[in-house]
């Protein structure tokens, strides 16, 4: 057996930076990943624990926002050398045309785009090609476009981009404060009751998510990965318990077997909408994590209460549309089209996009 070859590490000294303008409202881990890309974030949160890490010579933690000319004390960091540290991700003329062909609406300030299902948001272990990434090939300088919130993988549909920090940052505000009024699409298993409803829950995160997971051992089943990596239905009070509220409404059904939902978060929690539809007994279709309790495979050997064969077993969650007050004045208002996967299933029951969704009339408190 060979021993493994370390790494070269690369120390730096003691540092004082500046945030620029365009790096205003980016948290402490974005700034230090954007600065120093090989630095490994588990250390970052290390020396922020310990303290080496000062913001205008304040203790911070990885979470904390920056704002523009604030100075950032740097301390000694170990660093892979660039030639053993794993390749950057490059901009290409490839994500550029495929981020045009994603887009909904653009102007100087923002954009909006179409989620494709299966594509990641941020980059992950092992991730090889994320919409951030992506991003980079749009980038003017220092400039680049900036997320404003996230999709899960699987989610398709309305993604909102921010040209700059500024605009970044003033729709940040505008999420934190409620005024975005978020609607999803979804094909759930069952029919809820009632048709119209509520689902006001405090979550917490299984102990396979977030930065307390055990390792997962290399001969682990998936399944049992998947049952850890899920946010819990806890009780207030609770060690990481957030209170979570969605409204959801039946647009149509093809009772027994199945709803066409319309969805409205107005918390933002992780896997809301797909703990939500799993709490009211009506999971998300084609879910990989959510809906594989006792009861829903109960559910699925009924012939009468089955899905089809024929549909696809992708997740069946589409981020419909986006209403909010722009930045620059007027509203913002774009809806994304279905994913083919989904389309397959509203065209095999006879569903019609052009119904009239009632969530619209649903309370945005």
């Amino acid at each position: 057996m060979s021993a493994t070859t370390p790494r070269p590490i690369e120390s730096t000294p003691v540092q004082t930076l500046i945030v620029s303008e365009d790096e205003a409202g980016l948290r402490l881990d974005r700034w230090f990943k954007r600065r120093f890309p090989a630095l490994a974030l588990s250390h970052l949160a290390k020396i922020c624990r310990k303290g080496e890490v000062r913001v205008d010579g304040k203790r911070v933690d990885t979470s904390t926002r920056l704002e523009q000319d604030q100075k950032i004390r740097v301390p000694p960091l170990k660093l892979e050398s660039a030639a053993a540290a794993p390749a950057i991700l490059r901009a290409s003329p490839e994500d550029a045309r495929a981020l045009a062909e994603m887009t909904l609406y653009e102007d100087a300030s923002l954009m909006v785009l179409n989620k494709p299902y299966g594509l990641a948001v941020q980059g992950g272990s092992g991730m090889k090609r994320h919409l951030d990434g992506m991003l980079e090939s749009l980038a003017k300088g220092d400039a680049r476009p900036v997320l404003v919130h996230r999709l899960d993988r699987d989610t398709s549909g309305v993604l909102l981009v921010a040209k700059n920090r500024r605009t970044a940052a003033d729709l940040g505000e505008i999420f934190r404060s409620r005024q975005a009024q978020k609607i999803y699409w979804a094909l759930v298993e069952g029919v809820p009751k009632p048709a119209q409803g509520r689902v006001s829950l405090y979550l917490a995160k299984g102990p396979g998510m977030g930065d307390d997971r055990p390792p997962r051992p290399g001969t682990e089943r998936r399944e049992a990965a998947d049952a850890r990596e899920k946010m819990r239905v806890a009780r207030h009070g609770d060690e990481g318990a957030q209170h979570s509220l969605t409204y959801y409404a039946i647009v149509e059904k093809a009772a027994p077997r199945c709803a066409w939902l319309s969805m409205k978060p107005l918390t933002g929690r992780t896997h809301q909408l797909r703990a939500h539809a799993e709490a009211i007994a009506c999971p998300i279709f084609g879910d990989p994590k959510y809906g594989h309790r006792p009861e829903d495979e109960v559910r699925r050997r009924d012939p009468m209460r089955a899905m089809p064969e024929g549909l696809e077993r992708k997740l069946h969650l589409l981020a419909r549309r986006l209403i909010l007050p722009h930045p620059k004045g007027g509203t913002l208002d774009v809806t994304a089209p279905l994913p083919p996967h989904m389309q397959k299933s509203w065209d095999a029951f006879g569903f019609d996009v052009r119904r009239e969704d009632p969530i619209l009339a649903a309370p945005d408190v």
